[in-house]
Order: C-alpha cells, then structure tokens, then sequence
C-alpha cells in the first residue's frame, strides 16, 4: 500500500510505528524536521508565500531553517489579500514584491535551498482542490472565506489529488504554531500557542478523513480533535537526535 507521510513543524513529531512511507510531503519548513530525523527528501513541499514577505520575525525563522535542504516540486501558496485599514493596506500593497513568486525563488537559493520545479498557481487552484475533495461541502467553502487551509492541508489535499498513493498519514500537526526549528515569538505576543488557521484545517480535515477514507494520523491531538483514526506510532525525539548530531553520532 503507498503511504505518503505528510509531516508538519510540530516538535518531536509521532513517525509511523510500521510501514513506514513511500514518500514524504512537506509544509513550509518542516523539511528540517524531516532532515534530522533521517527521512528522505520530501517529493514536494508547499510553502506560503509570506515567508519572504519580511513582516514577522517567525518567517524569517522558518526560511533559516530551510537552508541547504531540497526538495522535489515546491508549491508557492499565495498569501491572502491585505485586511485592515487602508494604510495598512496599503503598505502590504507595496510590500508585494516581496511576496513574487521570482522574488520567493530568489530569496531561496540566497539560502541554498534546491528544488527540481516550481509551481505557483493563484490561490484558487488551491481552494477549489480542496472544495473538490469535500465534495464542494458549502460548511467547508463558508469556513475556507473566513480564514483560508494552512499549507499542512494543502499538502495533504495535493497529494489526494496526485495518483499513486492509497495510504497517507499526518504527522507532525498539532492546530498550533509551535514549530520544532524554533520557538515562534508570536507565542510571545499574542499570549496563545493556537493557530489562526486552526479552524478551518480541523473543518477540512475531518470531511477528508471522513470522505476518503484513507487518511490516518499519528498524533493523538488531530485525532482527538479531527476525529482522523490514530496509527501507532514510535517517538523520536528531536532533541534526543539534535545532540547526537552535535555528538557526531549517526542518526539514520
């Protein structure tokens, strides 16, 4: 049975007890996590396009822990439109370039991140796969306008869409914005480690678990709260594998 392993930022993330993956889906930067726990090169990787945008620290974070890694294709997922007040617009207006998907590969091989082909469709291509998937459920296409998947579901929907795999399993999700190359200082300012996004993955989640049949998980919060069935799973510590790599210690 191919299993893709879709794997989010979470810290210290439940990998598969058994059967492993055929291939391994990333978002953002949690190609770091795949690294130093011995999982191969993702086969693609979605990254949303504000991570170049300069506007919070947590961004450029994440591309810091992005250097030197690769991955097959990686999907550009555009940010949404400017929200607030009209200077606020604004100013985000003018910050576009930045957000460009040349800009985007630009900033990437300045970090020696490789890719073999890069994709960046507009933002509709993205929802309207995940609408498809949910069978164009007016409860997830209401809840996608107020606050859009985050790039974990987006990976996780591309790979429903793409043939070949029958199996695929989450790991590394948690509905928060704690992430495992660093600690994220908007934990700090908005006094809360829930994701903004949170909503709508777990809306998402569950009708795709529920539809498809074939989506499974390793962490026992998404299953909790998304109602996704539970895989065993061994835990591997990344702390436990980040000192044996200072050590000179083979992590495989």
């Amino acid at each position: 049975m191919a299993t893709l392993l879709v794997l989010g930022s979470k810290p210290d993330p439940a990998l598969p007890s058994e059967g492993g993956c055929d291939a391994l889906a990333c978002a953002n930067a949690s190609g770091r996590s795949a690294a130093r726990l011995g999982l191969p090169d993702p086969a693609y990787t979605v990254m949303t396009s504000v991570l170049t945008s300069g506007h919070k620290p947590a961004n450029d974070l994440a591309l810091e822990a992005l250097r030197g890694l690769r991955t097959g294709t990686l999907y550009l997922y555009p940010r949404p439109p400017s929200e607030g007040f009209l200077l606020e617009r604004v100013v985000r207006e003018v910050r576009t370039i930045r957000v460009k998907p040349w800009y985007f590969k630009r900033r990437l091989r300045a970090l020696d991140y490789r890719f073999d082909r890069f994709v960046a469709p507009p933002r509709a291509f993205y929802h309207d796969l995940v609408l498809r998937l949910c069978d164009h459920d007016p409860a997830i296409a209401a809840q996608i306008r107020r606050k859009q998947p985050s790039t974990g579901m987006i990976a996780l929907a591309l790979g429903l869409a793409t043939a070949g795999f029958e199996r695929f399993v989450m790991s590394g999700f948690s509905f928060e914005i704690t992430h495992a190359y660093a600690h994220n200082p908007l934990i700090d300012r908005l006094g809360t480690t829930r994701s903004k996004h949170a909503d709508t993955d777990v809306a998402v989640l569950r009708c795709l678990a529920r539809r498809h049949g074939n989506i499974y998980t390793t962490e026992p919060s998404v299953h909790e709260r998304a109602g996704v069935p539970l895989l065993e799973a061994k835990s591997v510590s990344e702390t436990t594998v980040r000192h044996a790599d200072a050590r000179g210690i083979a992590t495989g």
